[in-house]
């Protein structure tokens, strides 16, 4: 006796899950429950409509997230989310495309090495050897501290090889870094608005919006070299989150500016010392 193949299960059952699915589509996972090979006109056909979709999405996303600070995070607090990008999926698009941007555009205008030996060249300027190594003393409130070998071993590199290093160890670990300081930025707002009723989440949200539109502007920075353009767009990435902290979380302007101003200090704090903790443990774990 023959069994029945899958080409063959009557038309109410779903090709997926096996479940009964009288009408066109399956209740339990939603499946359609007339299936054909498609065509090629088919395939285009469903690949312009989801584009078409997310572009909608995603021009909708952007509208209120680059031009009106924190709106887009209302909205999603408010429960009207499915006209929207997910902030999660905001965040790290935008963060991966700056660190794309900043990588190939020219990563070594802010990542440098200053060594303390030098020469001083026919006009006076202070030249390193090339290809010689030179040496970089650490102090720590005026001590210096015993170095692991790791770090010792890169005091002897040339000063290229270093640069090398550095640039290479901020880009491999610094977008993970950035990612894991999102928690910390919302726990910061959380103890800035104790008392608000706000829970973790909301601030949660809201840190992954605002540094999305930071990253957003920032390459917009990078890949316009209009100095007028620069000088607005840094205006805006200034005025941005205090604006976007006085809608979402409603206080006086005065007491919003002075949560800001805290909160810059602390997440630049933190920002700089995970900038260089990437650094070190591209050092640290250089084969």
């Amino acid at each position: 006796m023959k069994t029945a193949s899958s080409s063959t299960r009557p038309a109410s059952t779903c090709h997926n899950c096996h479940t009964d699915a009288p009408g066109n589509f399956c209740s339990a996972c939603g499946q359609s429950t007339t299936l054909h090979l498609p065509s090629a006109r088919e395939f285009l056909h469903e690949f312009v409509a989801h584009y078409v979709a997310l572009e909608g999405k995603l021009w909708r996303t952007l509208a209120l997230l680059l031009f009106r600070p924190g709106v887009l995070s209302k909205e999603y607090i408010a429960g009207r989310r499915v006209r929207y990008v997910e902030p999660l999926r905001v965040y790290l698009t935008f963060s991966i495309l700056f660190f794309a941007i900043l990588k190939f555009s020219s990563p070594d205008m802010f990542l440098t090495v200053h060594d303390q030996q030098a020469q001083v060249g026919d006009h006076g300027a202070r030249q390193l050897p090339e290809n010689k190594p030179s040496h970089m003393q650490v102090s720590i409130l005026g001590q210096t501290p015993t170095l692991p070998r790791q770090w010792q071993d890169f005091e002897q590199l040339p000063t290229a090889e270093k640069q090398k290093l550095v640039v290479e160890s901020f880009f491999h670990y610094a977008p993970y870094a950035m990612f894991c300081l999102m928690p910390l930025f919302a726990l910061f707002l959380k103890i800035l608005y104790l008392g608000s009723g706000r829970r973790y989440g909301e601030h949660f949200l809201f840190a992954l919006h605002t540094n999305a539109f930071a990253f957003i502007t920032m390459a917009l920075m990078i890949v316009i070299p209009v100095d007028i353009v620069r000088l607005a767009l840094g205006a805006w990435l200034l005025a941005y989150l205090p604006w976007a902290m006085w809608r979402v979380y409603p206080s006086g302007k005065l007491a919003t500016i002075c949560r800001w101003a805290l909160l810059m200090a602390a997440y630049v704090l933190t920002m700089g010392l995970a900038i260089v903790a990437c650094i070190a443990t591209g050092v640290m774990l250089r084969h």
